[in-house]
């Protein structure tokens, strides 16, 4: 092969690779973020606290405004990541006002833009690759304290970052009749007991001994995360008090032999289909409605039978 010959084959498939680039960047294998801090693998998102909550569009200042973004949960002084590759820029100042955890940095690339605050970062400039230690979570207890420490995440458009913070919870084979995990934070799907509102199990007594509890209340803090239990086709809203209160949400899935309705969260979408183990949406503040309650996701099947069993995974599993 001549030498020109050579180097028209190294442009042509210089060209070919950039374009091949262009429609699919390496950093789009990526559905969902890396791991923010350490001790913390899911990204799990703050619930509630006396300071307030962590989710996405919480409310801020008696209700005046609303969370611009998330809380991840973070202990004082754990290491922190990069969620995706990018360009630094920084320093960012939340407070303004010079506090211990006054401090962040900016990360842009991968077709994403996000602040993360609340957090000393090793350097404010240059380029940081996915999973990269990015810096140090600040003493957030010095400033806030018996807060739930956390790095506040924001994206830069302030769109609401929660289905790019929590990975896909594994699903278990399809032959196994048990579902996935349904809330972030309890892998067996733990079934609230008994409080002061009532017991959560399957038949408990509800309205003084003269109806039964027609499903069961599967424990999930408010403001987490939550999964599809088994695949299949969206269908809502669906509400359960119909009065509007802040929990008066929720969606049905019909598919995988099975139809349930999961009520007190609100989902990404209302319709669609979805797989099991993908984000659905997020546990809504029950604590507002209910003070002192387990805060849960009540789970019926469409036909009104046990979906205990289906719901336990096994300890140890």
């Amino acid at each position: 092969m001549t030498a020109l010959s050579l180097v028209t084959l190294v442009s042509l498939v210089s060209t070919v690779f950039t374009k091949q680039l262009d429609a699919h960047p390496p950093q789009q294998q990526h559905r969902h973020w890396a791991q923010i801090c350490s001790g913390n693998p899911t990204n799990r998102i703050r619930g509630c606290d006396r300071y307030g909550c962590g989710n996405f569009g919480a409310d801020r200042d008696s209700g005046k405004e609303k969370h611009g973004g998330v809380d991840v949960i973070c202990s004082d002084g754990a290491t922190v990541y990069a969620p995706f590759s990018g360009q630094l820029s920084g320093p960012i100042r939340f407070f303004h006002n010079g506090n211990a955890i006054d401090d962040g940095v900016q990360i842009r690339g991968s077709g994403f833009c996000v602040k993360l605050v609340c957090i000393h970062p090793f350097r404010y400039h240059g380029q940081i690759r996915r999973g990269q230690r990015l810096g140090t979570m600040l003493p957030m207890q010095k400033v806030y304290p018996g807060i739930i420490s956390h790095i506040h995440v924001e994206n830069c458009d302030h769109s609401d970052p929660t289905h790019l913070l929590t990975p896909d919870v594994p699903p278990l084979p399809q032959q196994d009749g048990r579902w996935a995990t349904v809330c972030a934070g309890n892998p067996t799907n733990e079934i609230r007991g008994c409080d002061k509102y009532g017991c959560g199990y399957y038949g408990a007594p509800r309205r003084s001994g003269k109806g039964k509890h027609h499903g069961v209340d599967v424990i999930c803090a408010d403001g987490a995360t939550v999964y599809a239990p088994f695949s299949g086709q969206l269908s809502g809203p669906v509400k359960i008090f119909h009065n509007g209160n802040a929990i008066d949400d929720g969606v049905q899935i019909r598919g995988s032999g099975f139809c349930v309705k999961l009520l007190c969260i609100h989902p990404i979408r209302y319709n669609g289909a979805i797989s099991k183990g993908q984000v659905l949406g997020k546990m809504l503040p029950m604590q507002r409605v209910f003070p002192g309650i387990t805060s849960h996701i009540h789970i019926e099947n469409c036909d009104r039978s046990d979906p205990t069993s289906n719901l336990e995974r096994g300890k140890g599993q």
